[in-house]
């Protein structure tokens, strides 16, 4: 039993007892991706802990990574000092090494809790319910599955047109908490689908950039309940109609919908519910927050003592630096995703 384990710790004790993966099964296969929570906020202690998220040598190379990190609140103070090294640690794994990453922000977090539950001061439990809601909805295509998106690798596969561009965004309404199940009330598909397209009920908090004309890369509405395929159709005809939804030049402009069973199991406020997964360029924005603290810690050399004693850091700061560049390159990327000519330009980045 080891307390608060180094990477050093941890890479020599799964090398020396490298774990095995589970029994291929009706739930798993080798190829298919996993789902892992993975906050970069996961320690109330300072140190580089985040940098453990390299992926081991010979442990699931082969299988995909699906990841929901909750990144920090980013307007207020933290309560760890060096959270900007561990952000920007961790979204450099993220970037390299994940398949796909659905982005939860605190800071929105905290927002819909207190905006659109009027709860003043919403405590983790309640937070984490906004987490859940989000990751149940997110695989109830694989729990309850249908004839389309019922396996993971289907699911997200639209969402994401090249590799790099894996980060998403989520949406949820009508959001209800515990104690407001007791009635049913009545919700229609275009409510739900319109609702989803506003920023208000987007999980994450993103900047708002005049020189940039951010856009949707893609979208995927899961919606549950009682749905009418029709109304299905006629709420996606309207969206359009209204152009609520400005998509990328370069790709085709569609809301993908799937429809899927609610949990028999679990009573419910409303007949129809939806979940939106969407690839947005302006994720970015939250990117460029952290690298933006990152440069003011990093320009003073300020909190690094901690780092020091991991064996990655005893030379020098590399790891943090190419950590940086890295992030960059994807900010850049996003970027370079809302011009028409993003094709040739990925081109010539290889």
């Amino acid at each position: 039993h080891i307390q608060n384990p180094s990477f050093s710790q941890i890479n020599q004790l799964v090398s020396t007892h490298p774990p095995q993966p589970p029994a291929p099964g009706p739930l798993w296969t080798g190829t298919q991706p996993r789902l892992a929570g993975a906050p970069p906020k996961e320690a109330r202690t300072p140190g580089p802990r985040p940098v453990t998220r390299t992926p081991l040598p010979g442990v699931h190379h082969h299988v995909g990574q699906h990841h929901h990190p909750a990144l920090p609140n980013q307007d207020e103070m933290s309560d760890v000092v060096v959270q900007p090294y561990n952000s920007l640690l961790t979204l450099k794994r993220l970037t390299q090494n994940a398949d796909c990453v659905v982005v939860l922000d605190n800071t929105a977090l905290n927002r819909i809790a207190t905006d659109r539950l009027h709860i003043q001061n919403p405590s983790f439990s309640q937070i984490n319910q906004l987490v859940s809601t989000i990751m149940s909805a997110s695989t109830t295509t694989l729990r309850y599955p249908g004839y389309m998106n019922n396996d993971l690798i289907g699911l997200i596969a639209s969402l994401i047109p090249t590799p790099r561009l894996h980060f998403l965004m989520t949406g949820y309404t009508p959001l209800t908490t515990d104690q407001s199940v007791a009635s049913v009330r009545k919700t229609t598909v275009l409510d739900v689908m319109r609702r989803l397209l506003q920023p208000k009920n987007v999980m994450v908090s993103t900047g708002r950039d005049r020189q940039t004309n951010h856009c949707y890369i893609a979208i995927l509405n899961i919606i549950q309940g009682e749905v009418d395929p029709t109304q299905v159709h006629k709420s996606l005809q309207r969206i359009r109609e209204r152009k609520l939804a400005n998509f990328i030049p370069w790709g085709p402009a569609s809301i993908q919908v799937a429809l899927s069973r609610k949990s028999p199991y679990l009573p419910s406020a409303h007949r129809v519910s939806g979940l939106m997964m969407a690839n947005h360029t302006s994720i970015s924005s939250l990117f460029e927050r952290t690298c933006r603290q990152y440069d003011k810690l990093r320009k003073r050399e300020a909190f690094l003592e901690q780092f020091r004693k991991e064996d990655i850091f005893k030379e020098n700061f590399d790891e943090l630096d190419t950590s940086r560049e890295i992030v960059q390159q994807l900010i850049d990327e996003y970027h370079a995703a809302t011009r028409p000519d993003y094709i040739s330009w990925g081109t010539q980045e290889q």
